[in-house]
Formats: C-alpha cells, sequence, structure tokens
C-alpha cells in the first residue's frame, strides 16, 4: 500500500476515533464562540462541522500562542492551493489532493484566529474570500493542464471551476442587494473535500477499481461541476424570487 494512502488512513483512523469521545463531552461543551455565521450549511452535517473545529483545537491554540496573524493563514491557504495546482500539472495527484486539503484547513483556521485575536473586521472578510477564489483558481488551473489531452476532461475542469465561481459570486452579488443566500450542496469546503480526496484516493482506489489513471478524479471533479452550476442556479433563481416579493411589499 503507498505510503500516503497510509498516512490517509491513520488520520482518518484518528479522526473518526475521536469523534464518539467528541461526541460524549457535547452535552458539557459550551457553545463555539469563534464559529462564524456567516458560513452555510454543511452537507454532511453541523456535527461533522463542530467536531471538526474541535479536532483541530490544539492547533488553533498553538497559533493563538504563538501570536500568529490571521493574514499569514490566507497567504498560506492560496499558497498550498497554488502548490496543489502545481501538483495536478506535474501528474502528482496525492501531493495535489494533500495542497487542496491543507489550503481548506488554513481558510478555517484564518477566521477562528482572527475573531479569537478580535482583529475580524470588514478587510479581513474581504481578504478572505478574495483569497480563497485565488487558491480554488490555481488547483483548477492545474488539474486543466493535467486533463489537457482529453476535451471532455478540460471541459469537465472548466465547468467546475466556472460552476464554484458562480457559487461565490451569487452570494457575493445578493448580500451587495440585501439579500443573504448560503444554501446549496456544494460550497467551498465540499468542494476542497471532493477534489482533495480524489487526488489522493486515485492512485489507488482507481487502480483496485481497475479504472485508468486520473478517471476516479475526474469523476470527483464532474460531481464538483454538477453539484457547483446547480448550487449556482438554485441561489440565483432564489435570490431572484426574493428581490421580487420584497419589491412588491
Amino acid at each position: 500500500m503507498r505510503t500516503e494512502v497510509v498516512v490517509l488512513l491513520a488520520i482518518l483512523g484518528v479522526a473518526f476515533g475521536s469523534m464518539p469521545v467528541y461526541a460524549l463531552g457535547s452535552a458539557r461543551r459550551r457553545p463555539d464562540t469563534l464559529e462564524s455565521s456567516a458560513r452555510g450549511g454543511f452537507v454532511l452535517g453541523g456535527f461533522v462541522r463542530s467536531w471538526f473545529y474541535w479536532f483541530i483545537r490544539p492547533v488553533e491554540w498553538t497559533c493563538l500562542a504563538l501570536g500568529l496573524p490571521p493574514l499569514l493563514f490566507n497567504l498560506l491557504g492560496v499558497g498550498f492551493g497554488a502548490a496543489g495546482g502545481i501538483a495536478f500539472a506535474t501528474g502528482h495527484l496525492t501531493l495535489g489532493g494533500w495542497g487542496v486539503l491543507l489550503g481548506g484547513a488554513m481558510d478555517v483556521l484564518d477566521g477562528r484566529i482572527a475573531r479569537a485575536q478580535g482583529v475580524a473586521g470588514d478587510q479581513g472578510a474581504f481578504l478572505d474570500s478574495t483569497l480563497d477564489r485565488f487558491a480554488e483558481f490555481g488547483a483548477f488551473v492545474g488539474l486543466a493542464v493535467l486533463y489537457r489531452g482529453s476535451p471532455i476532461g478540460v471541459a469537465v475542469v472548466v465547468t467546475a471551476l466556472g460552476g464554484s465561481l458562480l457559487v461565490s459570486y451569487a452570494r457575493a452579488r445578493g448580500e451587495s442587494v440585501g439579500v443573504l443566500c448560503k444554501g446549496g450542496i456544494m460550497q467551498r469546503a465540499e468542494r476542497l473535500l471532493m477534489v482533495g480526496f480524489g487526488g489522493i484516493l486515485d492512485p489507488v482506489v482507481g487502480v483496485a477499481l481497475g479504472w485508468p489513471s486520473r478517471a476516479l478524479l475526474l469523476w470527483a471533479i464532474g460531481i464538483v461541476a454538477l453539484g457547483t452550476v446547480a448550487t449556482a442556479v438554485y441561489r440565483t433563481v432564489w435570490i431572484a424570487r426574493r428581490l421580487a416579493t420584497e419589491g412588491g411589499e
């Protein structure tokens, strides 16, 4: 078994093993004051999201003790996204997957660190959301290079990138006219997980299933493409109807 898969399985084993511990102590645990109300729902449910924040708390506390600024995590997120894109472009799917997942972890930490330090504000929120788009752009450019020999592959990657940007744009444009819509099934967290795990598992699971190399990752990107376009359409219709209703009152 490949070393990177062993590492992934070990991390997942520790993670899933900690879930019962978290669940048993959740009744006595105080509400998470660092959770952002701006985040939308998570397809795996609120329990998994709350557990993840609890799971990474030692890292969070260490970063706070060192006085690391939130901007550092924004920049690390872009760096990991770009590194993941370069890894994908050069055919290193596992490294690309890890780059995407680590970039997502930085995205979680930047906001929590900012709120814990009491420095969260409009500038930070703007940099956070904008730099997230740079990170996604870098990863998807690398994926486009990876599938450059396949017109279908390139089309799927471009659709996933376009859908991802449309999901964010629909929300931002809605907020600019006074309507907040956080609904949908393929927000940033879901996109990161699909692409990240798709890259990590493709070299082993894909081969075990008898699939050609990169096929499993392409299926994962295809799910992202369908989910993001559907989410963007949903948000567009929902916001337009809300504006029409408010305009008629």
